[in-house]
């Protein structure tokens, strides 16, 4: 279970971390074994310990044989184990979004829900969208009008629109399902022509819109879900002026497709497969934006899909907040797909949480040695080093050596180290004289093989 933090959940710094501009927050939710696992025995492979998530997976050596036990860690800003509720995944994720777009102007906030097929995406984005409908309505009537920007309900109104992302083709959840088209105006802005908006004025009224969107959505069976989501679904909620229309907030609900990896397409027909390419190809452009949004990067490839171009103010936009719930499949068979979500969102994020690590559990930058010589040469090596560091600190700190000389003759005997001339001029070293050994060995141990 997830344990309380220490500080509060602000929504300008979602990560919890010490950068200036923590602007995504990724966390982890692990579900539960279903009963279809439960029958062919497979056991929970899964250990989510915040804030870490390992993965436990079963794998053979190099001779086919023996087995061995495999451990995959992975550190995130929240992680929910299997007795956690939705009411904590938002408390964490989306509740300080809402406060965030409350606030009005101009910001923009996106909540996604990636995982493999299957692994309670869409249970999480649904109970995340009705206490999302709660929560805007109650914030809005808490606002006092202090701030023309600031959104209340004297001076904003609410809109919903949800639209699906199949295939390539955008189509209109709640009108129909008409076709749409994604357009750019002069000022680089994108809009989506054709798509309807309906005004919600209680939680009831966004709770309809929400479900009537979800029954239009695209589902197909597959080989990991017999009703798996085949498309990428969108709902934007939008904080409109009542009186000019001006768009002051949006917030974007984002429930992804079911990744896939290739060898699961394989019994699937020729839709099944195009439509598995799709998915992938979308996925990796919402990588890439993400990170780059969160990596204060001067461009952001929000082309590459039309997942990401519907989402580029999400992007471009200075004031854009983001959280990734990453859902897991605990089953025995599906390890290498939580492996995989795992190193999705751990590159999203790239271990920027704060300090993830105390010096004391940081890696050490010397690279471990694999056989005794090599580790000497690397002790010796880091001995010099330091020598060398000791005589830069009494520089600096202008320590006059009281013989010159004497210094003179330390440098010559560090320096022999690090020059090859001196080395071949004294004839072989302890580690060239080692090596030869050990070939002598092998040519003898290969002659009785031989014999």
């Amino acid at each position: 279970m997830a344990r309380p933090h220490l500080h509060a959940v602000d929504a300008t710094n979602l990560g919890g971390g010490s950068g200036k501009n923590d602007n995504i927050c990724v966390c982890i939710r692990k579900r539960p074994l279903n009963d279809k696992e439960r029958k062919k025995k497979e056991h929970d492979a899964v250990t989510v310990l915040h804030p870490t998530a390992t993965v436990h997976s079963a794998k053979l050596r190099v001779d086919g044989i023996h087995k061995y036990l495999d451990h995959n860690s992975f550190r995130f800003d929240h992680t929910f184990d299997e007795d956690s509720s939705t009411e904590q995944v938002y408390q964490y994720t989306a509740q300080p979004l809402v406060s965030y777009v409350c606030g009005g102007r101009g910001v923009r906030a996106t909540v996604f829900a990636y995982g493999q097929t299957g692994s309670g995406k869409t249970h999480t984005m649904s109970g995340i969208q009705k206490m999302v409908a709660d929560d805007i309505f109650s914030t809005l009537e808490d606002n006092v009008l202090e701030d023309e920007c600031c959104c209340s309900c004297d001076n904003t109104t609410i809109s919903i629109a949800i639209f699906e992302i199949y295939g390539g083709r955008i189509q209109d959840l709640l009108n129909k399902r008409n076709r749409l088209k994604v357009l750019e105006d002069g000022r680089g802005e994108v809009v989506i022509s054709g798509l309807e908006e309906f005004e919600a004025s209680t939680p009831e009224d966004f709770l309809a819109l929400i479900e009537a969107g979800q029954n239009n959505r695209t589902t197909h069976a597959t080989e990991a879900n017999d009703e798996s989501s085949r498309s990428h679904s969108i709902c934007q909620v939008l904080f409109r002026d009542s009186t000019s229309r001006r768009l002051k907030a949006k917030l974007s609900l984002v429930d992804l497709a079911g990744s896939e990896r290739g060898s699961d397409t394989k019994s699937h027909n020729r839709q099944r497969r195009t439509e598995s390419s799709d998915i992938n190809t979308s996925l990796l452009a919402l990588k890439e934006c993400i990170r780059a949004i969160d990596g204060d990067s001067r461009h952001v490839p929000y082309r590459q899909s039309k997942l990401t171009l519907i989402l580029k103010d999400s992007f471009t936009s200075n004031y854009a907040r983001t959280a990734m719930i990453a859902t897991l499949a605990p089953g025995s068979l599906s390890t290498d797909h939580t492996v995989n979500t795992l190193r999705y969102a751990d590159r999203i994020k790239e271990k920027k949480i704060g300090d993830a690590f105390t010096p004391s559990q940081r890696r050490s930058p010397v690279r471990q040695a694999k056989s005794p010589v090599r580790k000497e040469i690397v002790e010796e090596k880091v001995h010099v080093k330091e020598q060398h560091d000791e005589i830069d600190e009494n520089i600096s700190d202008n320590i006059l050596y009281e013989d010159d000389n004497n210094m003179e003759e330390e440098i010559q005997e560090l320096n022999k180290f690090e020059e090859p001339d001196n080395v071949e001029a004294q004839g072989p070293s302890e580690f060239d004289q080692v090596v030869q050994q050990l070939f002598d060995e092998e040519e003898q141990l290969l002659s009785l093989h031989m014999q």
